[in-house]
């Protein structure tokens, strides 16, 4: 049986970008209904204004909006998760979920500032989730169940598509796929001032980078196929395209692109440092 979450009451704290898109997914899903959902913003001003464009009660006290939730998104910067954790700590028990898509933030640290077995989900997502195409990789701290990465795997897939990892694994994730996205606008924009140095209007050559990009990796995607078959599925024999991947391969493009995942990751373990 698949838990009915319009009963459930959700809390997220912190209504940021990656908040307020959680939040109009799940409300426009129907994941949640708006009278069951609570968030938070720093200012009062922000809030009455977020609170009538949602259609949602949104104020500024994190421990008042935690309090009966069945659910805590925290989706505040890495640096503010010990003090809203300290804050939840008298408020919050083991019957609550706790999912966190601070980056870097691992979930041990998350359970200690609670100072309680709380079931703890860690999450990595993208900005492609704005548009209902993101990626996002979740981990589950020692007292989450099975029962939590599947409620939190249901929360995450109205903005995309959700992979559960162990947790040791998520720096590698915010290098790859939540840097990812800007490495692959570099890419676009390069292919499309390809475009325009061929003569192509600006806005024709966007649109044939940007869904040449969108079309091969869906093909990847839906067949399955390894990157590599699928390059030499285009690459006849003695034809252009082998012809520019030469120059790609003479320029590096490759090694760079591995090496600024690689780059990504590192940066990413020293977001947080615990005092």
């Amino acid at each position: 049986m698949v838990e009915d979450l319009s009963k459930k009451r959700l809390a997220i704290l912190g209504l940021g970008k990656m908040g307020s898109i959680l939040l109009q997914a799940l409300l426009k899903q129907k994941l949640f209904l708006p009278k069951n959902a609570v968030a938070t913003v720093r200012h009062s001003e922000r809030a009455k204004r977020l609170s009538d464009e949602l259609g949602v009660d949104v104020g500024t006290d994190n421990t008042a909006a935690a309090r009966n939730a069945d659910i805590v998104l925290i989706c505040v910067k890495p640096q503010t998760v010990p003090k809203v954790c300290e804050d939840l700590r008298a408020e919050i028990d083991s019957s609550q979920l706790v999912v966190s898509v601070a980056a870097s933030v691992p979930t041990r640290s998350i359970e200690k500032f609670l100072s309680a077995d709380i079931p703890v989900v860690r999450a990595m997502p993208n900005t492609p989730c704005s548009v209902g195409e993101g990626m996002t990789a979740i981990s589950r701290g020692r007292f989450a169940a099975p029962h939590h990465l599947e409620l939190s795997e249901r929360i995450f897939n109205t903005v995309g598509r959700t992979s559960r990892i162990d947790e040791k694994h998520l720096d590698a994730v915010t290098g790859l796929s939540a840097s990812g996205p800007a490495f692959v606008y570099v890419i676009l924009e390069s292919l499309a001032e390809a475009g325009v140095k061929l003569g192509l209007p600006r806005d024709v050559a966007t649109l044939l980078a940007a869904q040449t990009m969108l079309g091969s990796a869906r093909q990847v995607l839906e067949t399955g196929a390894h990157p590599a078959l699928l390059k030499d599925a285009v690459t006849t024999p003695a034809g252009c395209t082998i012809d520019g991947l030469m120059e790609l391969e003479e320029g590096k493009l490759r090694v760079t692109l591995i090496k600024a995942v690689v780059k990504a990751a590192d940066r990413a373990k020293d977001l947080y440092q615990e005092d």
